[in-house]
């Protein structure tokens, strides 16, 4: 079995009250994340956003600020995945559903649909939802002490 260790930027986007998140919509999954990807090495996690959502939605960035960490353990096609995933809080004026990529698709959930919808990972969705109540830095883990 192949391990592999990541470091993740998300992207908290806000439009309009409502969240935009993402699938690939290649694949028969039936959950959603938030916009982001992986960090180059050496590569500043703030920029890696930048980079990442300029390629995925030709989102022009104003601000990025991080708001929180999740560090999340699981395991997908016979691989353990081991990630940090630094989150920021984006805002944009250009922000549409739009992909550049043909295996992305984007949504804005509203509240309830954003409680009820599959978002991956359980503590990062858990955590945004506390995020947007109290602004609060967060930080956790599904990995047992």
């Amino acid at each position: 079995m192949q391990n592999n260790f990541e470091i993740i930027t998300r992207a908290l986007i806000q439009k309009d009250g409502k969240i935009l998140v993402c699938k690939n919509i290649k694949k028969n999954n039936d959950y959603y994340y938030l916009p982001g990807g992986h960090v180059k090495m050496g590569e500043p996690a703030g920029k890696a956003l930048i980079r990442e959502l300029k390629e995925e939605l030709n989102l022009i960035v104003e601000e990025v600020s991080f708001i929180g960490a999740i560090e999340n353990v699981y395991t997908q096609d016979a691989k353990t995945h081991h990630e940090i995933i630094l989150v920021f809080n984006v805002v944009a004026d250009n922000v549409e559903d739009k992909s550049n990529e043909d295996h992305l698709g984007f949504f804005f959930f509203d509240n309830d649909q954003f409680r009820k919808e599959t978002i991956l990972p359980k503590a990062l969705k858990e955590s945004i939802i506390q995020w947007r109540k109290d602004n609060q830095m967060f930080w956790r883990s599904n990995i047992e002490a």
